[in-house]
């Protein structure tokens, strides 16, 4: 049986149609990168498996850490007898894991079907047609980018928001990284690009963007203007219809003024920064190669909550680092008390080869790690919990989104995030209209937990729901994957946005 993956636009009636599964281990930028993997499926024409096995399975793979390989490797191992049982079936890997290991997948895995990298994410429907045809493994790394992600069809995963890449690489040299070498040296992209992107994702209903970069602070540096993320943002307040406008993640040392008024002055820039702080310690800071010290993080946060006050501010931290003594885990501790952090991203120092740090000495135990890790957790999630309880009795508006807490069905919650990114969990009242997906809830927090906020209005007057575009695009895209046709303007929503969009000059 022919299993040809049909080219764009093509017809093939008497062939199946070809499912897929994209799976994705990491960070915001790995999510990202499968929404553009989805895209380019799609418009090879294949569909997203709904149920049962996909003919195409799809690894989209971080590097950064060591439990990234043993989550790879034992998922390929769990495929090995599907595939022994369906020959037609094909496996990729991609992502900074693929970029690292290359030809030690196939040899740990051979019946793997395609590796590629971060560099040719592009490639892949024809890495998968290749393989069938020539029935052996493809391996495509390549060391630099061909094509800006951003050119390349994308399936977005929800129609109310959306990722916006403004650069990919990094510049920077962390002696516990390893992204720098596996996605390369910072480029970025014109401001114009961006901004036509925004646009055509509010056009298709959007009102909610993250806009995404290893350090997106410093954006701007390949062109020559170190005060182009904060023109940025302010560009971002001028786009009609646009609503919330979120980042991720700035380097404190290139932190700088302009970046905190333009946030404190351009409206849809949410209350709400990430803000990786990774050890407190200037000892560890230092031996990290990271170039800002605890008292120059602690006074961004400073200004920070002077110009936002409800800003809600998160992190990460890293426990364990080679050489990190006592005193150097106190000073972490020290600072967090200090930060007050909404949240943090807490990790255990993990060994990349590759990387300076993995040559240091004093390479600690990992009981010790672990000891450490454990009373980090419990100080941060005391800090969250107090935090979070400051938030019982104020008002605060919820966008709604599609995914629902694990304990939806007992509760009857419906789920959304603040506007400072917190996440919510509403309650609905009898007789009042339920929000859709993208849609704006206005409620009053009634309990909080270090984890998440809670509101259950006593009934419709403390509850308001303000439909919104991003409401109307979900009915639109529901009604089209229903085949069911949607009423109103702007019927037939696309699935896939076929690469960067041209949009016509405006007069000024």
């Amino acid at each position: 049986m022919s299993l040809t993956i049909p080219a764009p636009g093509s017809s093939t009636s008497d062939a199946p149609v070809r499912t897929y599964q994209v799976r994705t281990f990491g960070c915001q930028m790995n999510v990202h990168d499968s929404e553009r993997l989805a895209g380019l499926l799609e418009e090879a024409g294949l569909v997203r498996a709904e149920g049962g096995q996909a003919d195409v399975v799809v690894f989209n793979t971080c590097a950064v850490r060591e439990n990234a390989d043993n989550k790879l490797y034992g998922n390929l191992g769990q495929l090995a007898p599907i595939k022994e049982r369906n020959p037609g079936m094909q496996i990729a890997v991609g992502g900074c894991l693929a970029q690292k290991d290359r030809e030690a997948i196939l040899q740990k895995a051979p019946w793997v079907d395609v590796v590629f990298g971060t560099h040719n994410v592009g490639s892949l429907p024809a890495l998968l047609e290749r393989a069938r045809h020539n029935n052996e493994a493809q391996l495509e790394i390549l060391e630099s980018l061909d094509v800006f992600p951003s050119t390349l069809p994308t399936k977005r995963d929800a129609v109310y928001s959306g990722w916006v890449s403004i650069s990919v690489g990094c510049n920077n040299t962390c002696t516990f990284c390893i992204v720098p070498s596996l996605r390369g040296k910072e480029r970025d992209r014109r401001p114009g690009e961006i901004l036509a992107e925004i646009q055509a994702l509010v056009d298709d209903g959007a009102i909610e963007v993250t806009l995404l970069g290893q350090n997106v602070n410093s954006y701007g540096v390949e062109f020559g203007d170190r005060g182009a993320f904060a023109k940025l943002l302010r560009a971002c307040g001028q786009i009609e219809g646009l609503e919330r406008v979120r980042f991720t993640s700035p380097h404190p040392a290139a932190f700088t003024d302009d970046v905190i008024e333009a946030m404190a002055e351009t409206p849809n820039v949410m209350p709400q920064l990430h803000m990786p702080l990774q050890s407190g310690s200037d000892k560890v800071l230092k031996d990290m190669r990271r170039s800002y010290r605890s008292r120059k993080f602690l006074g961004i946060l400073e200004k920070v909550r002077e110009r936002i006050p409800h800003a809600a501010i998160s992190t990460d931290i890293i426990v364990g680092f080679p050489g990190e003594s006592e005193e150097d885990f106190q000073a972490t501790l020290d600072v967090v008390e200090q930060a007050r952090f909404a949240s943090a991203f807490t990790f255990q120092y993990s060994k990349r080869p590759g990387t300076p740090a993995a040559g240091l000495p004093d390479q600690l135990p990992k009981a010790v790690v672990q000891e450490r890790y454990e009373r980090l957790i419990a100080l941060q999630d005391r800090i969250a919990a107090e935090e979070n309880a400051k938030q019982v009795g104020t008002q605060v508006e919820v966008m709604a989104t599609a995914a629902q807490g694990r304990k939806a069905s007992e509760t009857h919650r419906l789920s959304g995030r603040a506007r400072d990114q917190r996440l919510v969990h509403f309650s609905v009242p009898a007789g009042a209209e339920v929000p859709r997906p993208g849609d704006l809830v206005t409620v009053t927090i009634t309990e909080a937990a270090p984890f998440h906020l809670i509101a259950d209005p006593a009934g419709p007057a403390e509850y308001s729901v303000r439909r919104s575009r991003a409401g109307d695009a979900w009915d639109r895209s529901q009604a089209d994957s229903c085949a069911v046709p949607a009423p109103g303007p702007g019927r037939g929503a696309k699935a896939v946005s076929l690469g960067m969009p041209v949009l016509p000059l405006r007069s000024s």
